[in-house]
């Protein structure tokens, strides 16, 4: 039987070596902890921005469509201007780069950036917004026309199309739980198309009504594939994707998506007609700017919300996040403006029988 040497039974030799282990790979270990330490703080801070940043995008999925129904409700009907006011709020961005910015230059003085944005990821934002700018009409002239609960049970289809373009773009992985939802969604889009009579405005063709609907099918796909762009342009971007970078992108997306829209504005002539929109709405030419204002702030919050929401987690998430709060919308609908759901859209199973 051999002798088992234990700790007591260590020889010099051993002691020396156990020294020299420790005072060698203790700096190896703290740095080590120091690493993990400052994983488990990023986490915890992306974990906290993506949470704020859900907050805006709630506040601007819900409140946008309600305050945007409101001004066609009682007598507007300019579409660009409406378009125009989803983006025209860009200049709120400046207010957290401009804080970011003074930030910075206590730290560091006079060297500090006043921006990050590369000449590439500039051009990719631009096209972007111009594609939002787009997309806001197409979405405005689908509010015009329908009901808000059912806007909201149509744009439940963009998840579909944001996974597609998700898979294609960015490489984006499924479940079979996933795939299953996005059919379903797809399934009740399309039970809504064909029995769409109950839920229509009085006083509304069905020409009218089926435009609006394939509108608002529209402005689904369009911003299905905005989302998954935006996460490419992240992945894309040849320099460091910080928060301060994203509100950069958002400043210059929502800056050419409004210059999109003011193009239409004054082919349109729509900076003309809003004194006289104003002295003829219903609820007041007071309330009529006020109105306006609160879009655009709103507006901006869901936009904000949306990029940042891609940022700390990815384009599908976003889409996933946005399809889960059109329920709310369509519950504000119900109590804010008495819309009422036909059986179709209260059970499209009923409507196939």
């Amino acid at each position: 039987m051999g002798q088992v040497v234990g700790p007591s039974c260590a020889t010099p030799t051993t002691l020396g070596a156990n020294r020299y282990a420790q005072f060698f790979l203790r700096p190896y270990y703290q740095s080590t902890t120091m690493v993990e330490m400052e994983k488990n703080a990023n986490k915890k801070s992306k974990r906290a921005l993506l949470l704020l940043n859900v907050i805006f995008l709630a506040i601007g999925a819900c409140g946008g469509p309600m305050v945007m129904r409101l001004y066609f409700l009682h007598g507007g009907s300019r579409l660009w201007l409406e378009s125009w006011l989803e983006t025209g709020g860009w200049p709120v961005t400046f207010i957290p780069l401009l804080i970011a910015y003074f930030r910075r230059r206590r730290k560091e003085g006079s060297p500090a950036k006043l921006y990050f944005m590369g000449g590439p990821v500039f051009a990719a934002a631009a096209v972007i917004g111009l594609l939002t700018g787009l997309d806001d009409y197409i979405y405005s002239y689908g509010v015009d026309r329908l009901p808000v609960s059912t806007v909201s049970l149509v744009l439940a289809s963009h998840l579909a199309f944001t996974a597609l373009f998700a898979f294609i773009l960015v490489k984006q992985r499924f479940t079979p739980y996933s795939i299953n939802a996005v059919f379903l969604l797809i399934v009740g889009a399309g039970v809504l198309a064909l029995h769409s009579s109950g839920d229509r405005p009085k006083g509304e063709s069905n020409k009218e009504y089926f435009l609006g609907f394939f509108m608002t099918l529209a402005a689904a796909i369009l911003y299905g594939f905005v989302l998954p762009l935006v996460e490419l342009t992240y992945k894309k971007a040849k320099q460091a994707i910080t928060y301060t970078l994203v509100l950069e992108i958002q400043l210059v997306m929502c800056f050419f998506a409004t210059l999109f829209c003011t193009i239409g504005m004054l082919i349109n002539k729509d900076f003309k007609a809003i004194p006289r929109e104003a002295r003829d709405f219903e609820l007041g030419e007071t309330t009529y700017y006020v109105v306006l204002v609160c879009s655009g702030i709103v507006w901006q919050g869901f936009y904000l919300g949306a990029i940042g929401v891609i940022f700390a987690g990815s384009s599908l998430l976003c889409a996933v996040i946005i399809a889960t709060l059109l329920p709310v919308t369509e519950i504000l609908a119900v109590i804010f403006y008495k819309e009422k759901y036909t059986e179709e859209i209260h059970n499209p199973s009923n409507a196939s029988q």
